[in-house]
């Protein structure tokens, strides 16, 4: 990953004008800014200035120049702010979603010392680090404050794990501890290393903790807290402490920030190691105060001393598919896909830290389909549904299905695997040889029934006269229907509770699953199907339109005559 300088955002002054934080809201929509006069300064996801507004301290008694903000964290939801403060405050602000809403206090935190760093992890509360030495939880449901440990340093950095169960503190006694909220795959608890000097730059990433500060050494940590590399610059006399650092969402890559540079570095999964990228040097910029990574990994922002606050794009390549789509890899493992005509973003990220081959979009236009080594990943581009599950390489050779927009079909040497988009897990397997659409039907909770929480059901050929009904949540075969002519169609209703089958001399056949009991409904049907979200059944038998509102009793049968061929239907409530 190399940095490429897009523009400025905010110009530096003449003097110390700090930049004291920065954060990227997780939906990728907003920059907040906090500038030396205690203002917080928003901006778009184009870099753009939108809004901005003050800051308040704990009293009005004491006045607004009585405190500075340290630390900035956006709330999960990205509709809030939370601000820590040296006169022993933290603030949430709700800022709401559109630009220009009222900015109001929704949470007020006292502690007994000054707050110096901030976390917000995803599905947690804040997390704060004081000067007194304690990390802190701040409940925003509650309005409460508990300690979650203690130490006797002060706390100057915090940092959580990808998967935000764990965190790690940075202390000026050189001590870096960890705390588990949940099992994170082993470690200990408490503190794992100490550093040569105060480790103000601390990152977490996927596979190592990186720490350096004021003896211009970058030191590379295990999770055991064990030194595995290190970049020594003690020895660059322009060179000068290492202020911050900041890890790449996919973790793949980091960048610490020092006089006049930006230091770039990545992972390279061959050597198992770290790799110096070229360093990004920027005459005149000075100490850089704050960096931050925007969630999808394509934009770094990085804040000065002088007030300067400048933008990068963050990319490895690009590639546009049909002109419709840009394709930005900003990782190994982790792919932007940019719909051209509507701007709308789609970040695929592998669980697992594995490098991406190519993104193709398919199933028209709607769907992603990418390969790591050892996983195969989806995703549903509507509805922002991303799936990665292990899968073993076949060399290409599968055959994706897409008719279903809640599950992929993934056909391969007689093998049909059904993925369901936002799940990491197979939904299931079977066997078959028949890969048609229109002879393969899967339902998966598409309408509710009183006292079932999960149906999941698929019906399939074993062979051409053989249907298999198969719940997918037990693996059991729930029946195997024999017919004595080839079946060309078949569909379950949206309970699967009955199905619909058609062979190759046109009859229509109603098989009531729990009871077992197959039923004739129709001769010569060239066209059939369910209405969506009903039982309510249309097809279509030479010039007429037949409809069963209640096909429990095929007999009853509403007929219209018609000219034409019926292609399909479409419910308007």
């Amino acid at each position: 990953m190399n940095l490429r300088y897009l523009k400025s955002l905010m110009s530096p002054q003449d003097g110390i004008n700090r930049i004291t934080c920065i954060s990227w809201a997780p939906n990728n929509l907003k920059l907040a800014v906090a500038i030396a006069d205690r203002s917080i300064v928003l901006f778009d996801e184009n870099g753009e200035k939108r809004d901005k507004f003050p800051t308040k301290p704990v009293d009005a008694k004491y006045g607004k120049r009585s405190y500075q903000i340290k630390c900035m964290a956006f709330s999960p939801c990205s509709t809030k702010i939370a601000m820590g403060q040296t006169d022993n405050v933290v603030f949430v602000y709700k800022i709401g979603e559109e630009w220009g809403e009222k900015k109001a206090i929704c949470n007020k935190f006292m502690q007994n010392s000054a707050i110096l760093t901030m976390i917000w992890p995803p599905e947690r509360d804040i997390i704060v680090g004081l000067e007194e030495g304690k990390v802190r939880l701040c409940n925003s449901k509650n309005n409460k404050s508990s300690t979650l440990y203690g130490t006797d340093s002060i706390v100057i950095s915090l940092v959580f794990s990808s998967s935000g169960k764990t965190i790690l503190s940075g202390h000026a006694d050189g001590s870096i501890a960890r705390f588990f909220f949940e099992d994170d795959g082993g470690g200990a608890q408490g503190k794992i290393a100490t550093h040569r000097c105060p480790p103000y730059a601390l990152c977490w990433t996927t596979n190592t903790i990186v720490a350096a500060g004021c003896d211009k050494r970058i030191i590379v940590y295990n999770h055991d807290g064990r030194q595995v590399q290190q970049f020594d610059y003690s020895h660059d006399d322009d060179e000068k402490e290492l202020t911050v650092a900041a890890s790449s969402p996919s973790g793949q890559s980091f960048v610490v920030g020092s006089w006049d540079k930006l230091r770039v570095y990545n992972w390279s999964p061959r050597r198992h190691a770290w790799e110096e990228a070229k360093c990004r040097e920027i005459k005149n910029l000075y100490t850089i105060t704050a960096l931050a990574w925007r969630k999808d990994g394509s934009r770094l922002v990085c804040g000065s001393l002088c007030g300067a606050v400048e933008i990068f794009d963050c990319a490895l390549k690009r590639t546009v598919i049909r002109n419709k789509f840009e394709v930005t890899y900003v990782g190994l493992s982790q792919v932007n896909i940019t719909t051209l005509e509507s701007g709308q973003r789609t970040n695929m990220t592998s669980a697992y830290g594995y490098e991406i081959d190519e993104v193709k979009v398919m199933g028209r236009d709607r769907f992603l389909v990418a390969h790591t080594s050892d996983t195969l990943m989806l995703g549903d581009m509507e509805t922002n549904k991303l799936s990665e599950v292990p899968w073993q390489a076949t060399g290409g050779n599968e055959k994706f299905f897409f008719e279903n927009p809640s599950v992929c079909m993934v056909f391969n040497a007689g093998e049909l695997g059904l993925i369901e988009y936002g799940s990491n897990e197979i939904l299931g397997t079977v066997r078959t040889e028949f890969m048609n659409p229109h002879v393969i039907s899967v339902r998966l909770n598409e309408r509710k029934q009183v006292g079932i929480d999960d149906n999941k059901k698929i019906s399939y050929l074993l062979d051409l006269k053989t249907i298999c009904v198969l719940d997918l949540t037990s693996g059991i075969t729930q029946c195997t229907l024999s017919h004595d002519s080839k079946i060309d169609w078949l569909e379950l209703n949206d309970t699967a509770t009955k199905l619909l089958f058609r062979d190759k001399r046109l009859r229509l056949y109603i098989y009531d699953i729990s009871n077992d009991i197959k039923t004739t409904v129709l001769n010569y049907c060239t066209y059939v199907q369910w209405v969506p979200g009903s039982d309510v059944v249309v097809a279509q038998t030479r010039g007429n339109l037949c409809i069963w509102y209640n096909i429990d009793v095929p007999e009853q049968v509403s007929m219209f005559p018609i000219r034409g061929d019926i292609v399909d239907i479409e419910r308007v409530d």
